[in-house]
């Protein structure tokens, strides 16, 4: 397993940690933070959730520049951003921070994207994030941390940011959906 491969694993094995740190009765108290009054355990999760989301450009770079870029690399890259972003959706329900109907179209979106990239998988065909792909990942995860830094810095000047950042990942997320089946409806057509 090469580097990019490792930290992109790196990635998957902060989840675990992100979800004790966030859904843990942990009484650390709050923090007054630009603005904004949050649990520590949120600005806790945050950072590692922004952490573990910047790994998505640590990995790619490496592979790039390098020229590590793999079969496995280009399967493991995808599944775990749909895994850190869909946790993240899911705690922020949970918590009662994002609308379950925004993130229902935004799983399903993931699990519709994955089952076709298993069809063109048994094709022969791995595909790679596109840049819609990477534009919808980057909006989700601003807008994930927006959501549950409680939208710091813009709570002071009364700007919904995380909720306006939320909206455009959901319409990326459509979007790049649809992009993804117009550009393969070929193979889905031929498959029996």
């Amino acid at each position: 397993m090469n580097l990019p491969n490792k930290i992109t694993v790196s990635r998957i094995l902060m989840i675990p940690l992100f979800l004790i740190v966030i859904l843990v009765p942990f009484s650390w108290g709050n923090l007054s933070l630009l603005g904004v009054e949050l649990p520590v355990t949120h600005f806790v999760a945050a950072l590692i959730f922004i952490v573990a989301s910047t790994t998505d450009w640590v990995d790619g770079h490496f592979a790039r520049k390098y020229n590590l870029v793999t079969t496995l690399g280009k399967f493991l890259d995808p599944l775990a951003d749909k895994l850190l972003v869909s946790a993240a959706l899911i705690v922020l329900v949970d918590i009662g921070y994002a609308p379950s109907w925004i993130v229902i179209v935004i799983i399903s979106r993931e699990f519709a994207v994955t089952g076709l990239r298993l069809i063109l998988a048994g094709t022969g065909e791995v595909v790679a994030a596109n840049m819609l792909g990477k534009i919808k990942t980057w909006a989700q995860i601003v807008a994930i941390s927006a959501l549950l830094l409680h939208n710091m810095i813009f709570e002071m000047i009364h700007i919904p940011f995380d909720m306006l950042a939320l909206w455009v990942a959901l319409i990326f997320t459509i979007w790049s959906g649809w992009d993804y089946f117009a550009k393969n409806k070929q193979v889905l057509i031929n498959s029996k």
